[in-house]
């Protein structure tokens, strides 16, 4: 039987410490109230997958796609610099 072998080396390699940065970390953070606002609006939406929205369901989404909106403007002026016109993403 034959062995067979690679005539190159790997290209990938080892991989370097893959930890967030701190800027990384502070961007993360600044869109915390963003991600929680998403997951609070998933968690509504998953409720009434298995029943027929109720009046309260409804307020539910409501409530939580307002808070998406609420965080997406917080982040928009907070990303946009004096003097410009222009949104960070």
């Amino acid at each position: 039987m034959k062995n067979i072998a690679a005539l190159q080396t790997g290209v990938t390699g080892v991989l370097p410490d893959i930890e967030p940065t701190p800027a990384e970390l502070d961007a993360i953070e600044a869109e915390m109230p963003l991600i929680l606002a998403r997951v609070e609006l998933l968690d509504a939406q998953i409720i009434t997958l298995d029943r027929t929205p109720n009046d309260l369901d409804a307020r539910r989404i409501r409530r939580a796609r307002r808070k998406i909106l609420a965080a997406h403007r917080t982040l928009a002026n907070q990303n946009t610099t004096p003097g410009t016109s222009e949104v960070g993403a």
